[in-house]
């Protein structure tokens, strides 16, 4: 049985479950892995975790800030770390390292290491833009390795002085987790169940996103562009998926071109984007701020074509002309032109759906990130 402690930690066990899944069952090989979680009210989760032989710990790290709860998280966590006697700690999202920066350099647990996944403060002004940043540099002083999962993500952090090039370093070609090509395969049954339930026909054009429903995810450019697309190609439909933070469906219906139930369908949540992306045609994510661009590998893992913006971190996760067509931040004129361009040509849309499965498969296999990582832990502690 492996005698290395390796802690994880994050906010809410989705994050473990949507990044870090597939690491655990590969480093369980090496490592006794640990994961804390604010796991109240999702004990399924954490019955998920233990049946893979993960160690579980309920520390109530909230995502929002709140001086009084994050205190508590702050004493609950150190509490865990001192008890736990890990050899290493690696944090994953922002409020997760900030706490665990501390708390572990509390605990003196001897490898902190942090994994940068995109920054909240970057399309934030004025003091919150300060204070959310300063707390991301207060991770790099305290941790003792940084990760970062884009080479586009590091640069920008490396300009706004919160990493330097000597601190900090990008596993494989980035991501954070890679893509399980054996749950992303492309199926033709199941496009076409998943779009005879949703009811499109073989002619329909579908554009598709899975993500957060929030402004900083370009939801309501999206929305304008598709708008004026619906105008010119009566075949084209707006399909999405995820958790509606923003309240964002209801304003779909101000938008006289967007016709619910017609050529706009909202599905909510998904536990299975490997199936639910297969009914779309052209994945879109017209974000103001990603750190990779998870949801953008899954789209080309099955073989779709993608629209992204040009926001950093993003730009990693596609190559403009060969899988994907890019239009600049806030730009819902040039989303538009993005998507009338996929809509008219279904060769490009073929082709540039097939180099974006190639390119997945060579570079961002999950296999690939999580060996990566391993050796990172090799380095720091030892085979």
């Amino acid at each position: 049985m492996p005698t290395r402690r390796i802690a994880f930690v994050v906010a809410i066990p989705d994050s473990a479950t949507s990044f870090l899944n597939d690491h655990f069952a590969y480093f369980q090989r090496y490592y006794q892995v640990h994961l804390l979680a604010n796991f109240k009210g999702r004990s399924d989760l954490r019955e998920e975790f233990e049946q893979m032989g993960v160690v579980c710990h309920d520390a109530p790290i909230e995502r929002k800030i709140n001086v009084f709860k994050d205190l508590q998280a702050l004493f609950a966590v150190t509490h865990i770390l001192l008890d736990g006697n890990f050899d290493c700690v690696h944090s994953v999202t922002p409020k997760a390292g900030f706490i665990t920066a501390l708390a572990a350099w509390f605990a003196r647990v001897p490898h902190r290491l942090h994994i940068f996944t995109g920054q909240v403060w970057a399309t934030r002004k004025g003091l919150m833009r300060l204070m959310l940043k300063m707390m991301d540099k207060i991770i790099v002083a305290l941790d003792t390795f940084v990760m970062v999962d884009g080479p586009g993500q590091r640069d920008f952090l490396i300009r706004e002085g919160v990493v330097s090039a000597e601190n900090s370093m990008v596993p494989a070609e980035g991501s954070i987790a890679g893509v399980n090509l054996d749950r992303f395969v492309i199926s033709e049954p199941v496009r076409q169940a998943e779009r005879a339930k949703l009811g499109y026909s073989p002619e329909d054009v579908v554009f598709i996103y899975l993500g957060r429903i929030t402004h900083d995810k370009g939801i309501g450019e999206l929305f304008e562009a598709f708008n004026s697309l619906a105008a010119e190609c009566p075949k084209c439909k707006l399909l999405i998926y995820g958790r509606d933070e923003e309240a964002y469906d209801k304003r779909a219906d101000e938008y006289p071109n967007i016709k619910r139930g017609v050529n706009y369908l909202y599905q909510g949540p998904t536990q299975t984007p490997y199936n639910a992306l297969q009914a779309g045609d052209v994945f879109v994510l017209p974000t103001w701020r990603e750190g990779f661009g998870v949801s953008v590998l899954e789209a080309q893992a099955l073989g779709l074509p993608v629209i992204t913006s040009d926001a950093y971190g993003v730009v990693d996760a596609s190559v403009e002309g060969e899988t994907g067509l890019r239009c600049h931040v806030n730009d819902p004129e040039g989303l538009c032109k993005c998507m009338k361009t996929y809509y008219f040509n279904p060769e490009m849309r073929r082709r540039h759906g097939a180099n974006g499965r190639k390119r997945v498969e060579e570079h961002f296999n999950n296999e690939v990130v999580s060996r990566a990582w391993l050796e990172i832990y090799r380095g720091i502690l030892g085979n």
